[in-house]
């Protein structure tokens, strides 16, 4: 759906963009994660061909951006960071504008307002001036005019910067709601966010993309990966001897000791789960395992490994 080809940016002396590469399949809601400043809006805007690259391309629904920038527009629907609302118009006007700019026809554009209404929320609003509205609503109608043309492809950049708590939950709602149907890509600096939402996540820092997968594919390439906690009763030190032998451990560290209880951080080899293996091995020796569970490195410590220099 969306292919993008070693992208380069340059603001001056600043490179925003240093050979950004990535697809999208149809289908897919995308988290576009990086922090502020890395790359994630210039990308957002050579998709939507708001500008064009220095070097590299972009091609959407199989149309090259650069060469076929309508046909692009045509397929896609795009909410900017800085929703491009005019204050002073109603919601309906405001609708009807840009339908009219869409080239959308009376009959169509009626249907088209009354889908998007109904989907963003916002019919109890139409006849409202937009500069009335609380900037919830705002959102929602910046989302409204992205799918008023019915596109195949959303691109949402920041859509919920500066909402309170309920309206983004309503936002993140609705996001799933419209990615049951489109293609969605959501850039935003948010960690939750994309949590909420997303069903893999691109993750972009100074200018070049640092990883790609699901939350649970980057949390298990993770550099402190997966590790598993086992708490045992007696036998300290037989039990350390033995866990040395195992060839399916990595390393192991005692955490906490209470009484005659004690807590080991063990790290496998690879990414196999050792539960069974390590509960088998318990029971062999008689070693009393009185818990054992699973943690994986979370999605913000794998964005804060990616984004943050030592």
């Amino acid at each position: 759906m969306i292919e993008v080809n070693d992208l380069v940016k340059t603001y001056g002396q600043v490179r925003a963009l240093d050979g950004v590469s990535f697809s999208i399949k149809k289908g897919e809601i995308i988290g576009f994660l990086g922090p502020n400043g890395a790359g994630k809006t210039t990308t957002m805007r050579i998709i939507t061909g708001y500008l064009r690259p220095d070097g590299g391309n972009a091609v959407v629904a199989g149309y090259d951006v650069a060469s076929y920038p309508i046909e692009v527009k045509r397929r896609i629907g795009y909410l900017p960071e800085d929703n491009p609302l005019y204050m002073d118009m109603q919601v309906r006007e405001y609708l009807e504008f840009i339908g009219e700019a869409r080239g959308l026809e009376s009959s169509e554009l009626r249907e088209a307002m009354g889908r998007v209404s109904e989907i963003a929320g916002i019919s109890g609003v139409l006849k409202r001036p937009i500069g009335e509205l609380s900037k919830g609503y705002r959102q929602r109608v910046g989302l409204a005019q992205a799918l008023l043309h019915d596109p195949d492809i959303l691109i949402l950049d920041e859509p919920t910067s500066g909402l309170d708590p309920s309206q983004i939950v309503e936002i993140r709602g609705l996001i799933k709601d419209l990615g049951r149907e489109k293609t969605v890509v959501v850039s935003t600096h948010i960690l939750p966010e994309v949590s909420a939402t997303s069903s893999r996540v691109i993750i972009i820092n100074k200018g070049r993309i640092v990883a790609e997968g699901t939350i649970e594919e980057l949390e298990r390439k993770a550099e402190k990966g997966e590790t598993l906690y086992a708490v045992f009763k007696d036998g300290r030190a037989d039990l350390e001897r033995e866990l040395t032998s195992l060839d399916f451990i990595e390393d192991f560290q005692l955490v906490s000791v209470d009484g005659d209880e004690f807590k080991f951080a063990i790290r496998p080899k690879g990414a196999e789960d050792i539960r069974e293996k390590l509960f088998d091995f318990a029971v062999e020796h008689n070693f009393k395992l009185l818990e054992i569970w699973r943690e994986r490195a979370t999605l913000e410590e794998v964005f804060l490994q990616l984004t943050t220099e030592e």
